[in-house]
């Protein structure tokens, strides 16, 4: 087996223990990668040269009695929002072509820290500004889209370039990608992790997480990149938990939700069927489980909308008045759509999420998570992104797929998604796992118990060039 497909928590076993080094383990993923990019397009920039650099320092450091823990010497793929100092970050934009910062970002900073090795910036939808991500494809299925806005994210780590790879999540783009390309995704509460660094979809909607391949990678990775940063406002002083030691804790007595309405609505039924089956694990196991209505739930997407694209014309309105020809045609309208809306909607959609937040706290006082299908469907063709329902009509994946991701954004609260099985065709499923503000490690370990009783967690997609 080589090095690539063994769990990261083995890989780092190994690394502690000298039986392999970090340099073997970054080649084994440049090799990877080799193999694998022709066909997906994962990655805008690729940094073999720094990666085997960093590497050979990390080899360096273990040798000297200096391991810094089991991130030591892992690589690391970075969604090309993210800040890398002396690497390009382009944000898969004509606009920001020529950027190279001269900074890490506050969370790749904490992650070298950690002694992760860049190995590449992953693609994104251009400025995280939809769900499918044109230039990268799906690692089951390279004419489907890999989701986003972490597209190249996803796909990289679902083809075993990488076990774990950032993300940021606006409106689903973590869990989206990790449902679309059978990996795990975390968003986390906002405020838990610092956005310093990271160019800006709408800020009050942002987070910042990891996809990986399974659970603990996540714990792991969310736990390093967690915590107060004074030159982010929205970040919360409080202490940062251990994500990892509970996880082997199991469901019984937990209340898990399970909606009636908004999760059941136009669903795919294959994606119906594997968010019912994840439920009935967890019953087994024993949790309980608790019929739930979700508040307000026909405002959840107009705030969204109504929030998120004022705030993204705000961010770009210098680039929207100077060079509007270096967009897209896709985001350059959604920026002009966005710059239009008159302040009182915006105001009018902040007070209506200071109540649908209030609702689901009222909700979750007699629940500890919500579990819910991640995605409405499978994965799109890249060639025609819209999802056709039985009854004809058809709908753009980026509204299909936020749908059921926006609320976590919405509300702030922290979600995880995990495989859940296949459809008929082949093509991953996901569910999430919302919880209460500043939750993380419960998710967490509701998300290890399901990976723990199934076998489509982890899973490498035989993709090759």
């Amino acid at each position: 087996m080589e090095l690539y497909e063994l769990p990261l928590i083995d890989v780092a076993a190994k690394i502690e223990a000298r039986e392999v080094s970090p340099v073997e383990v970054t080649q084994s993923a440049l090799d990877r990668l080799a193999a694998t990019e022709p066909l997906l397009t994962a990655f805008v920039t690729v940094t073999p040269e720094l990666a085997l650099e960093q590497a050979e320092l990390a080899e360096k450091e273990i040798a000297g009695g200096h391991y810094r823990g089991p991130l030591h010497g892992i690589p690391l793929g970075v969604k090309d929002l993210y800040d890398t100092a002396g690497v390009l970050t382009t944000s898969s934009s004509a606009q920001r072509d020529t950027y190279v910062p001269e900074t890490d970002s506050a969370s790749v900073a904490k992650l070298h820290d950690a002694g992760m090795i860049l190995i590449g910036k992953t693609h994104t939808h251009e400025f995280a500004y939809g769900a499918t991500t044109p230039t990268s494809g799906n690692p089951w299925a390279p004419d489907r889209t890999p989701g986003g806005s972490s597209g190249g994210s996803g796909a990289a780590v679902g083809a075993g370039v990488v076990h774990v790879a950032l993300g940021s999540d606006t409106g689903g783009s973590i869990r989206i990608p990790a449902a679309l390309c059978g990996t795990v995704g975390l968003k986390p509460t906002y405020g838990r992790a610092s956005r310093v660094g990271v160019a800006s979809l709408s800020w009050s909607l942002d987070h910042v997480g990891p996809l990986s391949r399974n659970v603990v990678d996540s714990a792991l990775v969310m736990a390093a990149m967690s915590g107060y940063d004074r030159r982010d406002p929205a970040t919360v002083d409080i202490p940062v938990p251990d994500m990892v030691s509970g996880l082997a804790d199991g469901v019984a007595g937990t209340r898990i939700g399970i909606p009636v309405n908004y999760y059941t609505e136009q669903l795919d039924p294959e994606a119906a069927a594997a968010a019912a089956a994840a439920a009935d694990t967890l019953a087994g196991l024993g949790a309980e489980l608790v019929e739930v209505t979700i508040p307000l739930s026909e405002h959840i997407i107009p705030a969204e909308w109504a929030i998120m694209m004022p705030e993204a014309a705000a961010y770009h309105q210098d680039h929207l008045r100077d060079s509007p020809e270096k967009f897209t045609d896709e985001v350059r309208t959604l920026l002009e759509t966005g710059a239009a809306e008159l302040a009182t909607d915006y105001i009018n959609a902040l007070r209506l999420r200071t109540l649908i937040q209030a609702a689901w706290r009222d909700m979750f006082a007699s629940i500890d998570v919500l579990l819910a299908p991640t995605l409405v469907a499978p994965a799109t063709l890249r060639s025609d992104p819209f999802i056709t329902w039985p009854d004809g009509s058809r709908e753009a994946a980026t509204a299909a797929y936020v749908r059921y991701s926006a609320p976590a954004n919405v509300t702030g609260l922290p979600s995880l998604s995990v495989p859940a099985g296949f459809t008929s065709g082949g093509l991953p499923l996901g569910v999430q796992i919302l919880g209460k503000p500043f939750a993380e490690p419960e998710i967490l370990r509701v998300g290890y118990t399901l990976e723990q009783h199934t076998d489509v967690v982890g899973r490498i997609a035989p993709v090759a060039a």
